[in-house]
């Protein structure tokens, strides 16, 4: 890996210092050297990919965490396509599972068909969903016309107010737990429509086929972020942590245990509540140092079971489930080939799963995939799972769960530079905040905006 086999002082001298390797910072990195700019990154963990890791299952790659690209995504899918990894269909043909009120059902489509009356309800919540949305300014939705009002409830508390019945309830549980890693009760209004509006609506934010879901990453999506580094080299340092970033009118020296990086201007990608872990100097201004307090990561973990063949699919199910009890809340079917092996993935609630032991965790999820799927889910050949909260680096994810005022309050700072850092990272989309398209947006507009310093500096005879 880059950087791997370096060692003693690390001190050096670039036109861009990028923090964090995730894929704003090594796209943010790429373009900055196609323009023949130099730079480099530094990374806390000893890997690439933020909030993407591959692990394995049965022999089978399988996404620990970022997973799915829509057909819309075209920036992610550029990069992945010049990086030769391949894309394929996220498995959906049969019908779902859904288990709720201890009840076991099946229903065809994306939305449960419980009942006309939880049908009618869905469709009346979700309309008023989208009215909302349509009012969302999704580049600053500090700015929209009734941020105020919208961020000062929850999203439960408004789903409350719309005497949302258990189902719609449920179902939009699913959603925040997927989406921001925490229930509905713990993120504002506010910040969950400015994320439905960033993903295409909220019918784009649930659909397999032409949704969000729509294909994987044969390769898993970490693959392009290492072949990315591969193709950066030694412009990427891993397991650099930095502890310090100071700046002056000549540029920003960045500070890690292993030495100082000097650069004309920095990029630095790191969610909002992580940045909190560096120190700045001078001080962040203080809705910035607002936003690093209050704009906490969520939490949401992921498990994996392989059987010897994907047994489900012989009795017409997709593989895709529903449930309002237990760890695990949804499953997909990501097995490689319909002759095996056979994998569901299932999202569980950290909250009844990361403080148990990783034999418990098993069992925890093995037992609800036997009430979902049958018997034949007891004995998996193959297990594996990853709990986002307890990774100790940046922990949390897949995005922040922002509370009630923070949005309105803070939100603002989420782009503005503070003198020569520029920021970049998913949380800084507009349009496709909160995925991998949006984090490759993110830096390859933060490179743009320093190429441009950069040229006029040359303009205008500024010393390096």
């Amino acid at each position: 890996m880059p950087g791997s086999r370096e060692s003693g002082s690390r001190d050096g001298t670039v036109d861009v210092v990028v923090v964090g390797a995730g894929f704003a910072g090594l796209s943010a990195a790429e373009r900055l050297a196609g323009n023949g700019r130099s730079v480099l990154v530094v990374e806390g963990r000893d890997r690439v990919g933020g909030r993407s890791l591959s692990g394995e299952v049965a022999g089978v790659r399988v996404d620990l965490g970022a997973t799915w690209v829509a057909r819309r995504h075209t920036a992610v899918r550029d990069l992945a396509s010049r990086m030769g990894c391949t894309t394929t269909g996220q498995f959906d043909q049969g019908r779902n599972v859904l288990w709720m009120a201890g009840r076991r059902r099946t229903y065809s489509g994306t939305i449960p068909k419980v009942s006309p009356a939880a049908l009618m309800d869905m469709a009346r919540v979700q309309s008023a969903v989208n009215k909302l949305v349509a009012t969302v300014d999704v580049d600053a939705a500090w700015e929209s016309p009734e941020a105020g009002r919208l961020d000062a409830v929850s999203f439960g508390e408004w789903l409350d107010r719309k005497n949302a019945l258990p189902g719609t309830r449920a179902l939009m549980t699913v959603v925040s737990k997927v989406q921001w890693g925490c229930t509905p009760s713990d993120v504002s209004l506010l910040h969950a429509l400015r994320y439905i509006r960033a993903a295409g609506g909220i019918d784009h934010m649930l659909d397999v086929e032409g949704g969000q879901q729509q294909d994987r990453l044969v390769e898993t999506t970490q693959e392009i972020a290492k072949r990315v580094a591969e193709k950066l080299g030694d412009r990427v340092r891993l397991g650099t942590p930095v502890r310090r970033v100071t700046q002056d009118d000549n540029g920003v020296t960045v500070h890690t245990d292993s030495g100082q990086v000097h650069a004309r201007y920095g990029i630095v990608t790191a969610a909002p509540a992580h940045r909190a872990a560096i120190e700045f100097d001078p001080a962040l201004p203080e809705q910035a140092q607002g936003l690093t307090r209050t704009w906490r990561m969520g939490a949401l973990s992921k498990a994996f079971a392989a059987y010897d063949v994907p047994f489900w699919r012989a009795a017409g199910l997709s593989g895709e489930a529903v449930t309002d009890t237990g760890t695990v809340f949804i499953t997909f079917d990501v097995s490689p080939a319909p002759s095996g092996p056979g994998v569901l993935m299932a999202f569980c609630d950290p909250r009844v799963f990361d403080g148990f032991s990783p034999e418990a965790r098993r069992d925890r999820v093995v037992r609800q995939l036997v009430d979902l799927y049958g018997p034949q889910a007891r004995n998996p050949i193959d297990y594996v799972d990853h709990c986002w909260g307890l990774e100790p680096f940046a922990p949390g994810g897949p995005n922040p769960a922002v509370a009630p005022y923070a949005t309105t309050s803070y939100g603002k700072a989420l782009t503005e530079p503070h003198g020569r850092i520029h920021w970049a990272g998913t949380e800084a989309a507009g349009e496709w905040a909160g995925t991998m398209n949006g984090a490759v947006l993110t830096g390859q507009r933060a490179a743009e905006r320093v190429i441009s310093l950069l040229s006029h500096d040359v303009r205008e005879g500024v010393p390096r």
